[in-house]
């Protein structure tokens, strides 16, 4: 993270003798990113955060894919996905896997009940939490969760997720094979939000105080490059008195997010708010739109040519997607190799237009995505042809 926070009962100086009540030293660990040679925390364990009692394989299902195949647009129908029922699901072990290539995999969750403590070993993870609410319990403390946040978890980062309120939240999970951030464009060579970045530290929330949570022999799921394993500990990992650095978990709400307008139409690298591994994440949000008396407010037709790009509809009413079926919950899929753009009559319809209501999550890969078994679940067959006004697409 770009700045400095310190949370709960740490020493005057890191790596030195730092005693606890009874005069037992605390556990130090150091959290660290790239080998030591960037971001990084120091927490405070009352008890040794190695102490492994047992470790066991844990099988995976749902998580194999298959290609985009015949190549087309796609729309997907996330409220057609079932969740629920006799077999209550949790934010872990009951996500369900959308798409996912060699950097990225992408999933969606509705979860009733606390998911087990859990950590990815393989990359950062980032949740945007489309409605509901959740609390965020992390070995570095809590984070109150609700609609519209992203939420940032950092590689290795042992948390676990509880909901709360009268409906489940839904939760659009996006997993990194490393480290997402900020874009580096919108920071100083120190690590500072600079001002042209729609948004900055004030925006940003983490944690405020320990959890100090106690228990003995507590499982944790660890996912890592060769798939699940459950290791328990000897002393539950939420013991942490304090901590100090710059790596940690944090949220952002989207509502936060400051658009960049013109004369005429930006681009999307404007709406940018996160980077990663060979994808990146934008947000679209309610603005004043392009102000040239001859513009074109939505976007003009485009080829991806080096990218597939996924939009998460999650508010308001998507001005270039009217007549397509898309609404609130709806994925579509543009994928590198088909040219796509408004659908028919949305240039006319937008012109003289001064704002959008509109809210979408957008991600952009640089590797084509496959589709997991919830896409295939839950789509729509007859969106590609709706530019042409007919029906389905035969395979």
């Amino acid at each position: 993270m770009p700045y400095y926070r310190r949370v709960g009962d740490i020493p005057r100086k890191r790596h030195t003798q730092f005693r606890q009540p009874d005069g037992s030293l605390y556990a130090e660990e150091l959290m660290g990113i790239e080998g030591f040679s960037a971001e990084s925390a120091l927490l405070y364990h009352r008890n040794l955060p190695t102490a492994v009692v047992a470790a066991e394989a844990v099988p995976e299902h749902g998580r194999s894919t298959s290609p985009n195949l015949p190549l087309r647009p796609r729309h997907f129908r996330t409220g057609d996905l079932g969740f629920g029922g006799e077999g209550a699901t949790d934010a872990v072990t009951g996500r369900r896997l959308l798409f996912s290539n060699a950097d990225v995999a992408i999933c969606f969750a509705v979860p009733e009940t606390t998911s087990p403590l859990y950590r990815n070993a393989t990359g950062d993870e980032l949740c945007y939490v489309q409605t509901g609410s959740a609390r965020v319990e992390t070995v570095y403390g809590a984070l109150e969760v609700s609609e519209g946040d992203y939420v940032v978890l950092p590689a290795s980062t042992t948390h676990r997720v509880v909901p709360h309120g009268d409906e489940p939240p839904r939760l659009y999970l996006v997993e990194a094979t490393g480290h997402i951030g900020p874009p580096k464009r919108y920071l100083s060579a120190r690590g500072q939000f600079l001002e042209h970045a729609p948004y900055c530290e004030r925006d940003l929330r983490g944690p405020t105080e320990p959890l100090l949570m106690e228990g003995t022999d507590v499982d944790v799921l660890v996912r890592h490059h060769d798939g699940l394993t459950r290791m328990t500990y000897a002393h539950h990992p939420f013991d942490v008195v304090g901590w100090d650095g710059c790596l940690y978990p944090w949220v952002f709400n989207i509502a936060d997010f400051e658009p960049i307008t013109g004369r005429i139409h930006q681009p999307p690298p404007v709406h940018q708010t996160f980077e990663g591994p060979n994808f990146v994440v934008c947000s679209f949000c309610p603005r004043k739109v392009d102000y040239h008396p001859e513009a074109v407010p939505v976007p003009y037709n485009h080829a991806n040519v080096d990218s597939d790009e996924l939009m998460f509809y999650v508010g308001g009413d998507y001005e270039a997607r009217k007549g397509s079926g898309i609404g609130i919950g709806s994925l579509s899929l543009h994928p590198s190799g088909c040219t796509h753009g408004p659908q028919p009559g949305a240039v006319e319809a937008a012109l003289g237009a001064e704002r959008f209501d509109e809210t979408a999550v957008m991600i952009d890969t640089f590797r084509p995505l496959r589709l997991g078994e919830a896409a295939t679940a839950c789509e729509d067959p007859s969106y590609a042809r709706s530019w042409a006004g007919r029906g389905p697409l035969e395979s």
